[in-house]
Formats: structure tokens, C-alpha cells, sequence
């Protein structure tokens, strides 16, 4: 699946196509088209995380607990009836339905998903279905769903709601997270019910309240389908086929797509379908977490949009409101920084489709192809101290290149050995991004700069990788380019890389890499379909030195994903700088 979903890239990557002039489609295919119309328009929305877990903040009988704090719950294996004590201490007065949603619009969000009922089991909403919600159990005594869909009307955005089908703790027949191995409910007062009993008692009737009661629900954000079946599921179907403009996420049951997948907490080397959907946290925790202060740079996240964008994906990025109802200081103020920078940039990531491009030294692309016009956006993260931006590998009638956030800033323009040169001296950048559109007649037609193996070897340099950072703790970093380039600072054991490149050969490869490293260390290294295998960096005595890693074997052909990764309980960090494969 996944090779084949990065092939599907690679073509996308390879040719560039008229987006606007799909071919033929069934008209299944094309009722979801213009169901997702405004969602693939978007490219940006807010996740809240809110409920009785932002009582605790992380915390529960005065010691912090670890993990993220709307599984405070589970995590502390606290009983069914302590938790429900919750209740009667919620009273967010400072809840501001309309407050919420101008902080959205505002960041340039256009749409919104709330937590409706997560894990806990605890209703966000006035629920006839179970006395456990926030309008009956509660001093607030309001329903925050009711405002929040009022204010969304008010300011014309999209409203979706998060539900947990399955997972719920608080009820005899709701699954909980370790259950598929066998183990017990942590409350040994809580009966055992049917699953079933639990769907069709609660959560069927919960799912028709919120579609029925609250005007257009946009989205449905399932979530966890541990112990779901296919017959829980296509009881929640019968209620959601009633409404055939909903948009649904892949969450509902393991086999079933959905209308979008949603990679959680990263970003993916390359598209991984159609229409997909990350969800990030600005910090570590996605309800709120009193002493979480692991905050993302309003850069980071910037960067992280347009990264999301350029391969065709949205981002869905949290915020986890306190119990007094107020969203955090550090997440406002990232999400002003971010309206600010798309109040003069928001055409280069709205209605958007993925850039042409593999790979690009200084940034992303994303791009508009409309009405025999093709316009590339390009997103320049780090400025070449020369002042000429190199666009490699580039074919296109260019009509016009300008400043996106000043259009009347124009630069001069080149060819010179197939790449595109623009000009740009004395203008004022962006030290977060700065966006050039590049306007041309018709399509534009890019050769990929993916790395090939060829001859029997392939050099992978770090600044062509895919770096995932856990999102808090010390971040690895590339700098340099080329040859040139290395990762430094990959102290922590979650941090990873990818490389794509393409192959016509199979074999047994032996995997040299440069290193800088202190200690030995154990890496994982998959590529393409076959097994990972553990191989050991040797200590270098803190010099670069090319070192034979070990060896792996290719079992495929075409575009590869290359997965280097710690082994965490053999790990103290080195730096990196090419990797290279050579055919045995």
C-alpha cells in the first residue's frame, strides 16, 4: 500500500496535470467532488480538544501524570465514579463561542472540529442519549456545541465535530485502549456489556442528536476504532448516509477509507492518497496540559502549513481550551502570527493542489492551474545569499513573476541550463517565508531531481530527507546543502528520516554513510518492502569518517522509501551526513 500510494506521487511529481479537467467519473466519484469541494479549497482548520480532562491539566491527586491529558483517565486507571466527580467542578464561564471562532477566521482557518464526545465518555453538547454531558451533569448548565455552531453561521465557517464511537470508558459496553490484548477494564466496578448494546444505546443516538440539532455538521472526525466491527459500523453508516454532504475521516472502522486519511502528529515524505488531512499539536498534548510548554515556533507551524500544502494535504491544528473555557496565551498568540503571515499570503495555500516539484533546496512549492494559466507559489524558506533563486528543472512560457504579498514587487527572470534563475535584489523578505508566484501560459513541465539509483548506487545527501522531529524535546536539524549537508543534534531517539528515490534494480546493497559519533549506536533501517534490519554506527572519535553500516537488501523496484531510524535502547546521538548504497 504505502509503495504503492508514493509511486502514485512520484507520477504526480514527474508530469504536471491540468487538475481542472478530471477525467471521466462515475457519479459516485463525482457527488464526492462536490462534497469535498470547499474542503480541499481549505487547506486549514482548527482542532479543539476540550473537556472534563482540562479539570486535571495533566495532573490527578497532585502528581503529574505522563501523557497527553485528555487520557488522564486511563493512564492513571482512574475508577468510573472518581471521574465522573469531575462534573460538578466544570463551570468554564469564560467560554466564548464567538471569541473561539474570530481567532480561527482570523489565523485564516476555515473550518472548525470539537470534540463532541472523546474517550472519557463525556458528552460536550446537550444530550437526550445520556445524562453524562455538560448541559445535565454540570454547573455551566449551557451547550457549547449549540453556541459554537451559532458563531460558525455568524462568521461563515465550517463546523465538524469529533466523536469517539468506540472507545469510551465510562460505559459497560464501550471499548477501551488495551482491550485487543486481552487485559481488563482498570475499573473493576465498571460491568462488561456488549458492544453493541453501548452503540445502539448511546452512541447511534448521540451521532443523530449532533447531526439533526446543530444545522450543517461539515465534518465527522471519528477516531480510535479499537474493538469497532464492521456491524457497530454500518449501524453509525445507516445515521450518516442520511446526510450525503457530510465528510468523514478513515477512523470509522480499520478496512473502511473514508473520505480523507488523517496522518496524526507528522507529515508524510509525499501524498499519501487523494485527500488527507494532518492533525498536529502546537505543543505535546492535545487537551490541556498545565505544565506542557513544549510550544512549536509560529515559523515551525508557518512552515509546517505550507509544507502540508505543497503536497496537497490540509492541516488540522489544535487547541486545547483550560477548564475556565479560555484558549491558552502561547496558542493565540501562534495563531495571530500565522493570520498575520496568511492575511498577505493566503492565495499561495488556499484552493491550492501539490507543486510539481521532488525536491527543493530553499522550500515548497504549491501551485493553481485555472483557465489555461498555470501559477507556481514558491515558498522560500532560506534565501540564497547570492539573491538569485534557482529553479531546478523547469519548462514553462512565464508571463509575469512577483512579490505575493506586494504584487506590484516585480523580478527579472532567466533559463540557464534548464533551471529557472529569478532576480532579487534589494527586496524585502520574509525571514519565516517569503512567496513568489511564478505566473505561466499552460502547464508547466518540471524534470524530477529525485535521487536514482543507477550504475548499482544511489547518494542520498541529508538536506534531500524528510526529517521527523517528535515535536518536543531537543530537534535534529539539516544545514548545509549537497554534498555539504548533515543532520546535527539527533540526540533524541524519536527522530527519524526518509529519503524517496527510484530503482530499476534489486539486490543486496551495502549501506556507507558519513558520520561524526562520539559512541557506537544501533540504527533501523527499512527500505522499500522488505524487513528492517538493525545495523551499528561505530563510534568515530568525534571526526567524520565514511563508514561501511552494514548491508540491506531491495526487493523492489521503482520509487523506494528509504526509513533510517534509532534503536532507541542503543542510542546517544550522532551526525549525519550522506548516506550512499552500493549493489554488492
Amino acid at each position: 500500500m504505502k509503495r504503492c500510494l508514493v509511486l502514485l506521487f512520484c507520477c504526480s511529481v514527474l508530469f504536471s496535470c491540468d487538475h481542472t479537467k478530471r477525467e471521466s467519473r462515475s457519479p459516485e466519484e463525482t457527488a464526492r467532488d462536490q462534497r469535498m469541494a470547499w474542503w480541499r479549497e481549505a487547506r486549514f482548520g482548527m482542532f479543539i480538544h476540550w473537556g472534563l480532562y482540562a479539570i486535571p491539566a495533566g495532573e490527578w491527586k497532585g502528581e503529574e501524570v505522563p501523557g497527553i491529558s485528555e487520557w488522564v483517565m486511563a493512564r492513571a486507571a482512574i475508577p468510573v465514579s472518581e471521574y465522573e466527580q469531575l462534573a460538578a467542578q466544570f463551570n468554564p464561564k469564560q467560554f466564548n463561542a464567538d471569541a473561539w471562532v474570530k481567532l480561527a477566521r482570523d489565523a485564516g482557518m476555515k473550518y472548525i472540529v470539537i470534540t463532541a464526545k472523546h474517550h472519557d465518555g463525556f458528552a460536550m453538547f446537550d444530550s437526550e442519549a445520556s445524562l453524562y454531558n455538560v448541559t445535565d451533569a454540570t454547573p455551566f448548565g449551557r451547550d457549547p456545541l449549540k453556541e459554537l455552531a451559532e458563531a460558525c453561521r455568524k462568521y461563515q465557517m465550517k463546523l465538524g465535530v469529533y466523536y469517539s464511537q468506540a472507545q469510551d470508558w465510562h460505559e459497560p459496553g464501550g471499548t477501551y485502549f488495551n482491550m485487543e490484548e486481552g487485559k481488563p477494564h482498570w475499573d473493576p466496578a465498571l460491568p462488561r456489556e456488549p458492544l453493541m448494546k453501548y452503540i445502539e444505546e448511546k452512541a447511534v443516538p448521540q451521532v443523530k442528536e449532533i447531526l439533526s440539532k446543530y444545522g450543517d455538521i461539515a465534518v465527522i472526525w471519528w477516531d480510535t476504532p479499537i474493538g469497532m466491527t464492521e456491524e457497530a459500523a454500518k449501524k453509525l453508516k445507516e445515521v450518516t448516509d442520511q446526510y450525503p454532504n457530510l465528510i468523514m475521516n478513515n477512523r470509522l472502522y480499520r478496512p473502511w477509507p473514508g473520505d480523507f486519511s488523517t496522518p496524526e502528529q507528522h507529515i508524510p515524505p509525499a501524498s499519501p492518497g487523494d485527500d488527507w488531512e494532518v492533525c498536529m499539536t502546537m505543543n505535546t498534548s492535545w487537551g490541556f496540559k498545565r505544565n506542557d510548554q513544549n510550544w512549536k515556533s509560529s515559523q515551525t507551524l508557518i512552515r509546517m502549513l505550507v509544507d502540508i500544502a505543497s503536497k496537497g494535504g490540509n492541516l488540522l491544528l489544535n487547541v486545547g481550551p483550560d477548564a475556565t473555557g479560555q484558549i491558552p496565551d502561547s496558542s493565540v498568540f501562534r495563531l495571530q502570527e500565522i493570520g498575520h503571515w496568511m492575511e498577505k499570503n493566503g492565495e499561495s495555500i488556499y484552493g491550492t493542489v501539490a507543486g510539481p516539484f521532488f525536491k527543493l533546496p530553499w522550500g515548497r512549492c504549491t501551485q493553481k492551474i485555472k483557465n489555461q494559466e498555470t501559477i507556481l507559489y514558491l515558498h522560500v524558506f532560506e534565501w540564497p545569499k547570492d539573491q538569485t533563486l534557482r529553479v531546478p528543472g523547469i519548462s514553462a512560457r512565464i508571463k509575469d513573476v512577483y512579490l505575493v504579498s506586494n504584487p506590484k514587487q516585480k523580478f527579472g527572470f532567466l533559463f540557464e541550463d534548464g533551471d529557472l534563475l529569478i532576480r532579487t535584489p534589494n527586496a524585502t523578505f520574509d525571514p519565516v517565508n517569503t512567496v513568489i508566484a511564478v505566473k505561466a501560459r499552460g502547464k508547466v513541465k518540471i524534470a524530477s531531481n529525485m535521487p536514482v539509483l543507477q550504475a548499482g548506487k544511489v547518494l542520498l545527501t541529508a538536506d534531500f530527507a524528510d526529517l521527523h522531529n517528535p515535536g518536543y524535546g531537543i530537534q535534529a536539524a539539516v544545514t548545509g546543502k549537497g554534498t555539504a549537508a548533515y543532520l546535527t543534534r539527533w540526540d533524541d531517539s524519536r527522530a527519524r528520516l526518509e529519503w524517496l528515490f527510484n530503482t530499476s534494480e534489486k539486490g543486496i546493497f551495502q549501506c556507507f554513510a558519513q558520520v561524526k559519533s562520539a559512541g557506537e549506536n544501533r540504527i533501523r533501517i527499512k527500505a522499500g518492502t522488505h524487513k528492517p534490519v538493525e545495523l551499528v554506527v561505530p563510534a568515530t572519535d568525534g571526526e567524520w569518517s565514511r563508514q561501511l553500516l552494514g548491508e540491506i537488501k531491495l526487493d523492489t523496484t521503482g520509487v523506494t522509501l528509504f526509513d533510517l531510524r534509532p534503536v532507541q535502547e542503543n542510542w546517544t546521538g550522532f551526525e549525519l551526513g550522506t548516506v550512499e548504497l552500493v549493489k554488492k
